[in-house]
């Protein structure tokens, strides 16, 4: 049987156990040549094809309920789940999401795109099952060892643990989130990984199970082993198991390339009732060289040369430079010259380019793993005992840590500066990445100062401003991808806190008002209507003296653009403020943002045309 005589797991329940290997391959072959053309997250899912196999192998999904973690290992899932012929659109518009989505398909048991959240939810759904008769249905959670690093995945284990559910965890132990794993947590699964004295007797095990060293088989193996194992990392780890003394049993580890001992040891699980976690080793970018020795740069590579598989460059030399470049280089800048400066960010270091600080400042810059709300109020730590940490969080994530921002650092007025790249949208990996409601959320809060730059001159200003002394706390909102100018290494000027400016006088009937990088579609469109633009820079403190002279002026139409949700955001502070101040005016105002719903993938250009915030909708609602 081939992989195109595969349509869903039902079909692949008929393959011969020697058999299912060949299968793996070719799936691992298939996601390698499609990605190659159509970007997406490559080196995980590389990682985990033996373990989707082996999985809708041996349970019965989708009655049986799998939910992945995060989902950026679920490629192989998906194609097994009736999405084969589809995979070629995945990421793109129209096309199917990037990660797990209830509404694409029953399989996808639980909607992720945020780590930590598959034990919870799963424990959940074993929960109601419990509840609703039904004690025969199994439920996984695939985790990798940097989403276990996660607050929430803690808090579900302690729960676990004490409720008895029927819920397997198997965490899929790579050494790799997205960066390098890093922790506490990730030293003690490498010493249980790399434990010579623990393996060796975890193998003579296995032996005496299977009969392979002419023993007879133990009728309760599963229990048998466990015992064993047990023991075993007692002598060899010179401790109790971390999992088994929160009440989970423990197996492993065990090769997570090797789908007969994978199938086999799902088989024996799936009896065995109550919370379970099995620990398997994978190789993240597995099959594809490059892939393997640099699962940092192959996490999402972009496009790749399908025969050499080295990635294809999309920049050249006149190309600007990427707002996290910008954000990187700069921050490395201000550090050389003010030694409070430091540098935190919850396992994004590549991404936000931050790691270009790690490299030469490794004493001042921390990586404190999937942990967002931790590195928070690690900040604000930091803040109180004399510290400037700039703290970068991508927008969406940043909504985990809402709280520490409000209780630790705007209450306390503590010098952090917040970074929240990937503001707005963000393109192909749509709903659960877009960062479209920072700018609502953070609103409401007193003592933070907010602003956007509009481009990386500003970026940087902006950067600076923050951390000279009685800043308190700030943050500052950024897109993903390129950058306005080449040019992008401007002196560094002090920027007016609250203080926006006017960039084209216009013809004096129609304006235009902007808080960030939609600024710039604002100046293309007054180059051909005549419109006059504001570029706020600060939801907060807003500059109301700008806006009582944009309302002395008399404009036809006032319109306000944003890249995030309408509802509590940028143009509503705009209009509330002209309703108390200018009640006239307010009513000639438009207010152009994200609409009450959630935001799907694809090109960003086409995104905001469908969310009318791009130039055309800008003019458009200018000439009503």
């Amino acid at each position: 049987m081939r992989l195109n005589d595969i349509e869903y797991p039902k079909d692949l329940k008929r393959v011969p156990v020697g058999e299912l290997q060949a299968i793996a391959d070719e799936l691992r072959d298939y996601i390698i040549d499609t990605l190659a053309t159509h970007p997406g997250h490559l080196a995980s899912s590389l990682g985990a094809v033996e373990l989707a196999v082996a999985l809708h192998y041996v349970f019965d999904t989708p009655d049986d309920k799998l939910v992945w973690d995060v989902g950026h290992q679920a490629y192989a899932h998906k194609i097994l789940t009736g999405r084969r012929e589809a995979f070629h659109t995945i990421r793109t518009y129209g096309g199917i999401s990037g990660f797990p989505k209830m509404a694409e398909s029953e399989y996808d048991a639980f909607g992720t795109g945020h780590s930590s959240t598959s034990i919870s939810a799963a424990l959940g759904m074993a929960t109601a099952s419990k509840l609703q008769g039904n004690t025969q249905r199994s439920h996984i959670a695939v985790i990798g060892d940097g989403a276990l690093s996660g607050g929430e995945a803690f808090e579900a284990l302690n729960n676990v643990g004490d409720s008895k559910a029927n819920l397997l965890v198997i965490l899929n132990d790579n050494g790799i989130s997205i960066d390098k794993a890093v922790g506490g947590l990730n030293g003690y699964l490498t010493r249980i990984t790399s434990s010579r004295r623990y393996n060796k007797l975890k193998e003579q095990v296995w032996r005496k199970l299977d009969g392979s060293d002419g023993g007879r088989r133990h009728d309760h193996s599963i229990g048998f082993f466990q015992k064993l194992t047990s023991t075993a990392k007692t002598a060899a780890l010179g401790g109790s198991n971390l999992f088994e003394s929160l009440g989970i049993r423990y197996f492993g580890p065990v090769d997570g390339h090797d789908l007969p001992q994978l199938v086999d040891m799902l088989q024996r699980l799936k009896e065995l009732e109550g919370p379970k976690l099995l620990h398997i080793v994978t190789t993240k970018g597995k099959g594809l060289r490059q892939a393997e020795q640099n699962p940092i740069a192959y996490h999402a590579p972009g496009r790749y040369d399908i025969r050499t598989g080295n990635q294809v460059s999309t920049q050249d030399t006149d190309t600007p430079p990427k707002y996290q470049e910008v954000f990187g280089r700069t921050i490395i800048e201000l550090a050389e010259q003010n030694p409070a400066i430091v540098g935190i960010t919850p396992a994004m270091a590549t991404g936000c380019s931050l790691n270009l600080m790690m490299e030469q400042m490794p004493d001042r810059t921390f990586d404190v793993g999937i942990a967002e709300q931790h590195a928070v109020t690690f900040a604000a730590g930091l803040a109180a005992g004399g510290m400037l940490p700039f703290c970068n969080i991508y927008s969406s994530f940043a909504q985990r840590a809402y709280d520490q921002m409000i209780h630790d650092v705007a209450l306390q007025r503590l010098p952090v500066v917040i970074c929240l790249d990937r503001a707005g949208l963000v393109g192909d990996d749509g709903p659960t990445h877009h960062g479209l409601f920072d700018l609502a959320a953070l609103r409401p809060i007193p003592n933070l100062t907010i602003c956007a730059p509009m481009d990386e001159h500003e970026l940087r200003n902006m950067m600076f401003t923050a951390q000279l002394p009685d800043g308190g706390p700030w943050v500052i909102r950024y897109p993903r991808g390129l950058s306005e100018h080449a040019d992008w290494q401007s002196p560094f000027e002090r920027v007016e806190v609250g203080r926006g400016r006017c960039l084209c006088e216009g013809n004096g009937e129609v304006a235009i008002v902007t808080l960030g990088t939609v600024g710039n579609d604002a100046l293309r469109v007054a180059r051909e209507t005549g419109a006059a633009v504001y570029d706020m820079r600060f939801l907060k403190p807003m500059d109301t003296g700008l806006l009582d002279k944009i309302a002395s002026k008399g404009y036809r139409r006032i319109v306000t653009v944003e890249d995030g949700v309408r509802a509590g955001g940028f143009g509503e502070a705009v209009v509330d403020y002209f309703a108390e101040h200018h009640p006239a005016v307010a009513a000639n105002v438009k207010i152009l943002a994200i609409p009450d719903e959630f935001v799907t993938h694809g090109p960003v250009a086409q995104l905001k045309h469908d969310c009318h915030i791009d130039a055309e909708a800008i003019a458009r609602a200018l000439a009503i």
